[in-house]
């Protein structure tokens, strides 16, 4: 397979390509969704703990989604797994675009948790797919996993990011509804779009695939797993509620026009972070000299960078013990630590991208990258929960200890991958 100037005739090229552009818009209007939701219930006076309900669903769709969709993928192809999961989350979108203001809090949060359970199979669906399409489409010469795994997640979260600052600005200049619907169709032209042009590469499943595959015996995948749990828990513990409620409650006057323009610096710091993070991923085989460097190395790096990691939010949520409550310096503080902490996050969820796609089988890696895939989910599940239960129970400083604590249990558990 080659990368030189005859690559735009390599079907795996192109096949590799139409799954990434496909997988960027699904992201787009992940990111999007997901800021709309969260700033336009919070201006609705939404506790943390009820912030956090909207997107727990979503997230155990992505538990259950993973361990079926690695099975679903192998039986039917990765054609058609990627499809229905930009089917379903245009399906959400419309979904979501019905919600009536006139309803009560439980009401909505029931309507909104089943919506995002929709998107968050939808997503994982996308995912699950786009990242197996990698593992059988890159050359295998000259670290060419590692570079093409890196350049799709790394695209892949500076898009999201984008759909942060997006989806911040829609809600802020056309409301929630508008912008909802508007997403629908811009996905569901994409969609149209990628069905048409998608070329030959992919395989098409296989029928004696069983479910029960699903389940690895692979000592190494299940433990980089368990430690991809902690480290997105790590995360998404300040990700999700935490800081942007922190923000919230700094940036904004409660005025209309406060308002708005706090959803502008929100949405405009979680797209920095999350287009920075994409960025240093993109770039993490270059950064960590991965380059020729054995297996063994590179799995030495999955601890080494999770230990630096937890460095990060215990210093911060020390000073925010120390500022006894928001000021402006510590603001100034926590943006510069965060940003610090995406880099080092991003070098180390790149590592641990790579080692489930080196450790697994190609006759295998729908059923592993879905079993990792769905401790990612689980991460995600726990930070989430994290996120709302310690922010309202311990404001910001409880909210960055507990995201210490997990990259301490993700820096554990990468020590001895090998064995």
């Amino acid at each position: 397979m080659t990368s030189g100037p005859g690559a735009a005739r390599d079907p795996g090229l192109a096949a590799y390509v139409a799954v990434t552009v496909a997988y960027w818009a699904f992201m787009l209007s992940d990111g999007a969704l997901r800021m709309l939701v969260l700033l336009h219930f919070n201006g609705l006076d939404f506790s943390p703990i009820q912030l956090a309900w909207l997107f727990l669903l979503y997230e155990f769709a992505g538990i259950v989604t993973h361990l079926s969709a690695g099975w679903i993928a192998a039986r039917f192809g990765l054609t058609s797994t990627l499809y229905a999961g930009l089917a379903l989350q245009i399906a959400a979108l419309v979904a979501l675009a019905q919600l009536d203001p006139t309803w009560g809090v439980v009401a909505s949060v029931a309507f909104v948790m089943a919506v995002q359970g929709v998107s968050g199979v939808a997503k994982d669906l996308a995912k699950m797919s786009s990242k197996s399409a990698v593992k059988l489409l890159a050359p295998s010469e000259d670290g060419g996993l590692f570079r093409w795994v890196a350049v799709l997640t790394g695209s892949k979260n500076a898009v999201k990011g984008a759909g942060f600052f997006i989806g911040a600005a829609a809600l802020a200049l056309f409301g929630f509804t508008q912008a909802v619907w508007g997403m629908a169709v811009l996905l569901a032209l994409i969609l149209f779009a990628v069905a048409i042009f998608m070329p030959a590469g992919l395989p098409r499943g296989r029928k004696e695939a069983k479910f029960s595959e699903v389940w690895s015996k692979d000592r190494r995948i299940n433990r980089l797993s368990a430690a991809r749990m902690f480290l997105f828990g790590s995360r998404d513990v300040w990700f999700v509620v935490g800081i942007p409620v922190y923000f919230q409650s700094v940036l904004s006057d409660g005025t209309p026009d406060g308002r708005r323009a706090a959803f502008f610096l929100i949405g405009g710091f979680m797209a920095l972070w999350t287009i920075g993070y994409g960025a240093v991923q993109a770039n993490a085989p270059h950064l960590l000299r991965a380059r020729g460097q054995p297996l063994a190395r590179i799995t030495e790096m999955a601890a080494s960078w999770a230990g630096r990691l937890a460095i990060i939010p215990f210093a911060l949520a020390t000073l925010s013990l120390m500022a006894g409550g928001p000021s402006l310096w510590l603001t100034v503080t926590l943006v510069a630590g965060l940003l610090l902490f995406g880099v080092v996050f991003a070098l180390s969820s790149s590592v641990h991208s790579y080692l489930i796609l080196a450790f697994t089988r190609a006759e295998r890696v729908t059923m592993d990258v879905g079993f990792y895939y769905m401790a990612n989910a689980a991460g995600r599940l726990l930070g989430t929960l994290l996120s709302g239960v310690s922010y309202q129970l311990g404001g910001l400083a409880l909210c960055l200890a507990t995201a210490g604590l997990l990259a301490a249990a993700s820096w554990w558990l990468a020590r001895d991958l090998e064995g």
